[in-house]
């Protein structure tokens, strides 16, 4: 089964870059033409998701909330 439809509205595609495991979580950081976002998610679901370096992706952005810093 696919996904077909989603109400998230950033969507970054890219591919894998580097993956820093840890015990219980880990960060992935995800190469888009724009830059790189990082996600912080369970070993589990990088296991379950079968994700390595390389591996093509859309990292999802949804939030409630975006704060904004002066420079």
């Amino acid at each position: 089964m696919g996904v077909t439809a989603i109400n998230v509205r950033n969507q970054f595609r890219g591919h894998i870059k580097e993956i820093i495991r840890g015990s219980v979580l880990s960060e992935v950081d995800v190469q888009t033409p724009n830059g790189i976002v990082t996600s912080v998610i369970t070993t589990r679901s990088i296991d379950e998701l079968d994700l390595k370096v390389g591996t093509e992706v859309v990292a999802l952005v949804k939030s409630t909330e975006v704060s904004i810093a002066r420079l």
